[in-house]
């Protein structure tokens, strides 16, 4: 009996423990299944799916050769070649093919990474051509791998380079259009979800694929004139052996709808290797970075100004003494000696401070630059002209400069006395070209602009021709008797170095440089502002020049740059004589 009960109670134990074994599993069961299934779904999907990025193409970069548009920036398919150490098992034929295809494009300690067994990738060498990446596939090398990239190459060589700037190991446009039109550039990235093998191909099965094709960035066209833009550096290069200027910049612009045509700079560097650029001064455009007091480019500005508001004309006359008194201030002339009572032509002929800071006078009571005056100068500089004003034109790092408005405290007197000659305010090359050229086309300003279309399938689109961003800025008649007093201030102070029979114009400027607050005795800015054409005006040019601890002149170091370079642009535009 006592048996009988110890085996009936063993049997229900071992009943129990089944049971309870039954519904640990059953539950552990529900558990995986039911609460943990999105869970493990998701990690065989990790398994079975993977996402490729399908890279979008940079676009292109073009200048153009009279109305066709020549690449200046290119991109091609270079590869880096990486190892999974783990799987390498021929280490030394790995190092010796490498030595031997790849050169110098292999990585200095590249036979260490292949000992790091705790990674499955390490770059070994980057660049590759398609030739030396196949070579090295010849080998079959176990646990080498490759994989394509896509780089910019440049058949112009440095033509341009600050225009367009550089992209960077990651991919980033930096300085110039590259950097400005960025995103325009870069297109959008593709996407490939599929299923895959074990060996992560992709297959064609599978409820979760998705197939996003990429989209290309834009092919943009520049409106540079290929042989303008080359001609120009060169006449930089010249000018700078002449002139010993270490700075020197040049930009050529179309007056009749802002079309920049040229823009150039020195130093400058090759964009295919701006990893090698020790100075990242280099880097950038001057024409459009770099604020400085312009000088007596401006008294276009101001004697243009005094025409608008009907208080002077060129052949008015002022008492000239050399100097001039400005509330607690004296100002002088340069150039001493022509005295007397003189035209303000003659002012503009032998750019006379004191001829200009009376225009400024004259805009107020005639004897001082009221608050009247200064609102007025402001107005035309600033707001009619875009003097210390961003002027929009498609490249980064684009300087503002200054012009202190008279609602300022140190928009006084003396101020814009200065500023009436071209001192006391900041602008940039571009800011004052595409003002100057408004007071030579007739009136109207127009936005400068360095994009002229994209090519699409290989044809080029142009953009819709330019519109005046201000219209009326100074009147017809204005402009036509500024273009008249550059080109006789052109013409009386500097001879026959110009092209006979068209109509050049052009003003001098020579600007001090302030150091530690102060005015430097030791070195100043050269530069020339003028036009050409024959019946028409085709063009206008702005030049540069300056260097450390260099004292510079503008008719002496950067008329001689404006004049090989318009005189060749007559030619080149095969511009016709005026009739």
């Amino acid at each position: 009996m006592k048996l009988e009960l110890l085996q009936g109670s063993r049997s229900r134990i071992l009943a129990a423990a089944i049971l309870i074994i039954a519904v640990v599993f059953m539950g552990r069961l529900f558990y995986l299944q039911v609460i943990q299934h999105d869970y493990y779904v998701g990690l065989a999907e990790a398994e079975q799916i993977a996402r490729f990025k399908i890279p979008a193409e940079r676009g292109l970069i073009y200048a153009k050769n009279g109305e066709t548009p020549v690449p200046l920036v290119l991109n091609e398919t270079v590869y880096t070649v990486f190892a999974d150490p783990v799987t390498v098992s021929e280490k030394e034929k790995v190092i010796a093919t490498l030595r031997s295809v790849a050169g110098s494009n292999i990585r200095e300690n590249f036979t260490d990474l292949l000992d790091k067994k705790d990674t499955r990738y390490q770059i070994l060498a980057t660049k590759l051509t398609r030739v030396q990446a196949d070579k090295i596939k010849e080998e079959s090398l176990s646990g080498i791998g490759f994989q394509a990239v896509s780089q910019r190459v440049y058949p112009e060589d440095k033509l341009a380079a600050q225009v367009l700037g550089f992209v960077n190991a990651s991919g980033e446009g930096n300085y110039g259009l590259e950097s400005y039109a960025d995103n325009r550039l870069r297109g959008v990235d593709g996407l490939l979800q599929t299923v895959t093998d074990v060996r992560d191909v992709p297959l064609t099965i599978g409820d979760k694929n998705i197939n996003l094709p990429a989209q290309d960035g834009d092919d943009v066209v520049l409106t540079l004139e290929r042989n303008i833009q080359s001609r120009v550096e060169q006449a930089l290069v010249d000018g700078a052996k002449r002139t010993g200027g270490t700075n020197v910049s040049a930009l050529v612009m179309d007056p009749r709808n802002g079309k920049v045509l040229a823009m150039a700079n020195l130093p400058t560097y090759s964009p295919a290797e701006y990893f090698k650029v020790t100075d990242v001064a280099a880097f950038n455009n001057d024409t459009i970075s770099g604020p400085y007091e312009p000088g007596s480019d401006v008294k276009t500005y101001t004697m243009a100004v005094g025409i608008d508001k009907g208080v002077v004309k060129a052949s008015d006359t002022f008492n000239n003494t050399d100097s001039i008194r400005v509330a607690d201030r004296t100002i002088s002339n340069a150039y001493k000696g022509i005295t007397g009572e003189i035209t303000f032509q003659t002012a503009m002929n032998w750019s006379l401070n004191t001829g200009f800071v009376t225009v400024a006078q004259r805009l107020g009571n005639g004897s001082e630059i009221t608050r009247e005056a200064r609102d007025t100068m402001y107005e035309y500089f600033h707001n009619r002209l875009g003097l210390g004003e961003l002027t929009g034109i498609e490249l980064a790092n684009e300087a503002k400069g200054i012009i202190i408005s008279p609602e300022e405290l140190d928009g006084n007197a003396v101020r814009y006395s200065n500023m009436a000659f071209g001192q006391g305010l900041d602008a940039t090359m571009v800011q004052v070209s595409a003002g100057f050229s408004a007071l030579i086309n007739g009136g109207n300003y127009y936005q400068p602009t360095i994009i002229d279309g994209v090519m699409q399938d290989g044809v080029f689109e142009q953009n819709d021709a330019p519109q005046p961003t201000k219209k009326a800025v100074v009147s017809a008649s204005t402009s036509r008797q500024i273009k008249e007093m550059t080109q006789i201030a052109r013409t009386s102070g500097f001879g026959s170095v110009d092209k006979q029979g068209y109509y050049i114009g052009g003003k001098t400027g020579t600007s001090q440089v302030i150091k530690d607050g102060q005015y430097s005795e030791d070195e100043t800015i050269a530069t020339y502002l003028g036009f050409g054409g024959g019946d028409e005006t085709e063009y206008v040019i702005m030049v540069k020049v300056a260097g450390e601890g260099k004292i510079m002149q503008g008719a002496q170091d950067a008329l001689p740059i404006f004049t090989d370079i318009s005189n060749w642009l007559l030619d080149y535009l095969k511009i016709a004589p005026k009739g």
